[in-house]
This record gives structure tokens, sequence and C-alpha cells, in this order.
């Protein structure tokens, strides 16, 4: 079993930067894929960064290359998502995801088993 939890949303306006946090508990954390992904009202999940298991290997939606980085810190068992350059346009509940099945990048959601709750990332224009 494992337990998500993310933190660090908020508002800021279109421009700023926000970062993310989502503190994991559980099964090893260190050996498996981990993701951000978000939903926007009305709109299904979306896929937005994923991570391996040591931190060596990233990919990232083409909406947000360039602006967003994703990490992890394996002795904290702390997965991030710096965002910078945010559009109106993120605004979406974002959620951390865990793939203890995969230990390389995985962008599709189904390839996740375990979900954090979701924090709110608001950008105004």
């Amino acid at each position: 079993q494992v337990q998500l939890v993310e933190s660090g949303g908020g508002l800021v306006q279109a421009g700023g930067s926000l970062g993310l946090s989502c503190a994991a508990s559980g099964r090893t954390f260190s050996s498996y894929a981990m993701g951000w992904f978000r939903q926007a009202p009305g709109k299904e999940r979306e896929f937005v960064a994923t991570i391996n298991w040591s931190g060596s290997s990233t990919y990232y939606a083409d909406s947000v290359k360039g602006r967003f980085t994703i990490s992890r810190d394996n002795a904290k068992n702390t997965m991030y998502l710096q965002m910078n350059s945010l559009k109106p346009e993120d605004t979406a509940v974002y959620y951390c995801a865990a793939s203890t099945t995969y230990s390389t990048v995985r962008r599709y959601k189904d390839m996740y088993d375990y979900w954090g709750q979701g924090t709110q990332v608001t950008v105004s224009s």
C-alpha cells in the first residue's frame, strides 16, 4: 500500500511560479515510477510529467515542456513539480501518482495504481 499526499498548490498570476510536492509513504518509494497529472473542470485527467525510479529519466507533456520540471528525492520519499511561466490554461487540480508495477517513465494514467488526493492550482490572467 502506498499513500501519497500533495502540497504546494495555490493561486498565482500568469507568468508566475509555483512548486508542488508529493510525499509518499508505504512501500519502497525508490523502486517505482512516479508521475504528475492534472484535471481541469469538465475535462479528463491528463498527463503532465513522469520520472523514473532513480530520477535519471523524465518525460513531459508538450504543453508544459520547457516550463515545468519534475524531480524526486528518494531519501525523503518525495517527488516535486516546479512550475514556471504559468498560464491560465495550467489551472487544474494536480495529482501525483505512483506506478508500483513500472520503474521507468510512464505517461498513461492506467499504468499508475496509487493516487494522491490532488491539490488545486489556479493561474489568474
